[in-house]
């Protein structure tokens, strides 16, 4: 398709703004043409969406309801579009993850689409992206001429939707008013090459039919035409009853055998988009029109060519058009149905097919309605357009022609048969004086790439979480353990920083951006952009990453737990996007790269599984005892079948690892451990405690416990060599534990204490695969500590092994 000035226009728009765009043109010009090249070349991840089954399976996209999941009734502004009933409102992680990361959405046929309908899409679209931008901050192409049909709209449905829109077109939607779209019409006609014709179709058009136009046009009135039988004429008719009472009959006529042809649907292709008839029945001799482009190389026909049925057999159709030297041997083909995915490994927006229609590509072609001839081309054609009763009907049935020569008129065309609509012809001659020339293109390219700029630097978006988390903290702070306050306060005070120089920052670079230089090509701007990624690179790790890392909170309620878990992720999500933005733009600005970062930076902790949210509270020394007494929490409360708090609250825990009481005196000194607690599970908790203190070598207290009997204290020293020497007679690390009624960990920790001296080998205590396997991944591997080490590797290492590994690697 040779590029003209327009089509290269809206090339520029849709690739190189963020604008939205209304792409429109005469019958002929190009706009599906342009659509798949876009499908093809663009560095855009767009989706391709059509409102209606057969019009989505052409674009080779999907329908409109489908993939935003809109109710078929009309969609009131003022309602909650979830709460419909009758559909799916619960969009798949998938979805999701595509809505959020595309750039670009395509609706085809935009003429047909409703303007609740577009504004269903755009409060969709706020809801998984920007709520406070127009369709959610996407960038729209809609591709459609107003000239050709209109949107469907009952009666009934119109009484509802009136009292919110001047008229049912798309461009009455709050939406568009909103979006501030380009309008871009494709003016060379590549269907009709005869300039009387043209302008004949213009007039009709626009509603101007001329006298002398109409004189013309009515030349080829011949009322009691009858073709002959391989001329190739194809009648175009206002109703479906009329057009298959006329294929009937004219096969009826026919006196050759009958063949059915039987389409196969394999996995999802609703019925409302077969793109053909499921039982296909045809006679040598009948006259059919090719319904599909020619998917082998030959290019052999094309949808909208007219032939005759010359040959049948069960798997092939022999057709012979008009004017063609060589007959076509037609065999099935196949229509995909759609859906979009995202690839696991390179993040792309994909077309995954879930479905196909296997089906000859032809349809009886003696006569067909207009409303199905958009989009079709035809060399010959008989027009009955009196009964005309929409819009635009008449304009579509006469532009299929390629000639006035191939045209004939069943009846006069007068006026009446040219309904246009005053809404459509008004909102045309509006965009026609405003189309965007290279001017508003250029300052189109600037504010892309000044919006994708202040997009990298705009922190905005974290305030909502932090101010969350503190807000839940204020009202929750008696049953919450951490230091939220002071940590979230000062990030706070760092966003409020960050946005200070951040819109000082986009202030100085619109004054840069005064000369005719995009930001890409702006030497000075280049510049002052690095050091804005330096300075806020440097900022944010200080600020934002390193307090985060640090932060841990621990409480009861599993509620609030979960909603402070819930705006932490999005605050690290927000901070994943940044530092990606950072590291990959450290050299310089190029907004292809940023799209591309952008749309990585949706997957980012969804590549892997999340590490688990460090509970510790900050200050805790004794990390590895707060995960052991969490566990020994745990199974009791699934023993008694209790609620975990129930046997000791999260605030016990934390105390209970600061002070660390080894009796029953001191237990119950610790805040929540009553009497009651302390009889029943003061033991088992003592018990974790003592092996703990034991194995870590820290001193126990030497203050008697007024409800045992007193027992004489061994010293560590000789309690470490009675193990070592049980150890050399031979007996296991258990057999230990049981004969000296210790905890094995502690037996362990014994043991580990003569590796320095050569007494005890690593091997003797670990077997010789983990000592292997922890050697190669521990060094690999970021953590802060052996507790954070631990829930990163395989359950199968103990805390035991991983503190002699990690001792060995220092030595």
């Amino acid at each position: 398709m040779a590029i003209n000035k327009e089509l290269e226009l809206a090339w520029e728009f849709v690739n190189n703004t963020n604008r939205s765009i209304f792409l429109t043109g005469k019958a002929g010009t190009g706009k599906t043409t342009f659509l798949h090249r876009l499908k093809m070349d663009s560095l855009k991840r767009l989706v391709v969406v059509a409102p209606t089954g057969v019009a989505a399976i052409n674009a080779k996209g999907v329908t409109i309801h489908s993939f935003f999941q809109m109710p078929f009734g009309p969609i009131l502004p003022d309602t909650d579009l979830n709460a419909s009933k009758g559909f799916n409102r619960k969009f798949s992680k998938t979805k999701i993850n595509i809505i959020k990361s595309m750039d670009l959405l395509i609706i085809d046929e935009i003429s047909m689409v409703r303007a609740d309908l577009l504004d269903g899409i755009d409060r969709t679209l706020r809801r998984f992206r920007d709520r406070n931008k127009v369709f959610g901050g996407v960038q729209v192409l809609m591709i459609g001429d107003l000239q050709q049909l209109s949107p469907v709209i009952k009666e009934q449905e119109w009484g509802l939707l009136k009292q919110f829109y001047k008229n049912g077109f798309f461009f009455s939607s709050h939406a568009y008013q909103q979006c501030s779209a380009v309008t871009i019409e494709l003016k060379h006609i590549y269907r009709q090459d005869n300039p009387k014709f043209i302008e004949i179709l213009n007039e009709i058009r626009n509603n101007e039919l001329s006298e002398a136009g109409a004189l013309e046009l009515n030349k080829r009135y011949i009322p009691d035409f009858t073709p002959e039988p391989d001329a190739g004429y194809i009648s175009l008719t206002t109703h479906n009853n009329k057009a298959e009472a006329t294929n009937k009959k004219e096969l009826d006529k026919l006196n050759t055998k009958t063949h059915i042809y039987n389409a196969e649907v394999e996995g999802k292709f609703p019925e409302y988009a077969y793109p053909n008839n499921e039982s296909l029945e045809l006679k040598v001799g009948a006259q059919v029109m090719f319904v599909k482009n020619d998917s082998s190389t030959e290019k052999r026909y094309f949808n909208g060519k007219i032939g005759k049925v010359i040959l049948l057999d069960s798997e092939e159709v022999v057709v012979n058009c008009p004017d063609d030297d060589f007959n076509i041997v037609t065999t099935p083909e196949i229509w995909e149905n759609i859906n979009y995915t995202v690839n696991a490994e390179t993040k792309a927006i994909s077309e995954e097919k879930i479905g196909s229609y296997t089906q000859m590509p032809l349809r009886l072609a003696w006569s067909i309605t207009i409303h199905k001839s958009q989009g079709l081309t035809f060399e010959k054609a008989i027009i009955d357009a009196q009964a005309a009763f929409a819009h635009g009907q008449t304009y579509v049935a006469l532009s299929r022609c390629k000639s006035l020569e191939g045209l004939v008129l069943k009846s006069k065309i007068h006026s009446s048969q040219i309904i246009s609509d005053s809404n459509v012809i008004s909102f045309n001659k509006d965009a026609e004086q405003n189309e965007p020339d290279e001017a508003v293109l250029k300052l189109s390219q600037k504010t892309f790439q000044l919006d994708l700029i202040f997009e990298i630097f705009d922190f905005y978006p974290f305030l909502y979480p932090v101010n969350r988390v503190l807000d839940i903290y204020y009202k929750n702070r008696t049953i919450i353990q951490g230091s939220v306050e002071s940590t979230f306060l000062t990030i706070k005070t760092a966003l409020t920083n960050f946005l200070k120089v951040s819109n000082g920052f986009n202030a100085q670079l619109k004054q840069l951006c005064e000369d005719e230089l995009l930001p890409e090509t702006s030497t000075t701007i280049q510049e002052r952009f690095k050091k804005a990624i330096g300075y806020f690179k440097a900022e944010t790790e200080t600020h934002l990453v390193t307090p985060l890392k640090a932060f841990g909170f621990t409480t009861d309620n599993q509620a609030v737990g979960s909603d402070i878990t819930k705006n932490l992720d999005a605050l690290e999500e927000l901070l994943a996007a940044k530092v990606l933005y950072f590291n990959g733009l450290s050299n310089s600005f190029v907004a292809k790269s940023f799209l591309e970062l952008r749309a990585k930076s949706v997957f980012l902790g969804k590549e892997k599984q999340k590490k688990p949210r460090k509970t510790v509270i900050d200050g805790t020394a004794n990390v590895e005892l707060f995960e052991l007494l969490r566990v020994l929490r745990n199974e009791i409360a699934n023993e008694k079948d209790l609620v975990h708090f129930q046997v000791f609250t999260q605030k016990a825990l934390y105390e209970m690892c600061e002070t660390l009481p080894t009796n029953k005196k001191e237990l119950l000194q610790v805040n929540g451990m009553g009497k009651t607690r302390v009889e029943k599970y003061g033991a088992a908790i003592l018990k974790v405690i003592k092996d703990y203190c034991d194995e870590n070598d820290i001193e126990a207290s030497n203050e008697v416990d007024i409800f045992e009997e007193t027992k004489p204290k061994k010293k560590k020293g000789d309690t470490k060599k009675i193990s070592l020497e049980l150890f050399k007679d031979g007996k296991s690390i258990i057999e230990i534990a049981n004969a000296r009624e210790l905890n094995e960990n502690t037996i362990f920790g014994h043991l580990a204490s003569f590796i320095d001296s050569g007494e005890v080998k690593i091997t003797d205590l670990i077997s010789a695969a983990h000592y292997k396997e922890l050697k190669q991944t521990i060094p690999k591997t970021t953590f802060e500590n052996v507790s954070d080490l631990k829930h990163q590797l395989d359950d199968k290492y103990t805390y035991g092994e991983l503190r002699l590994v990690l001792d060995d690697l220092k030595t």
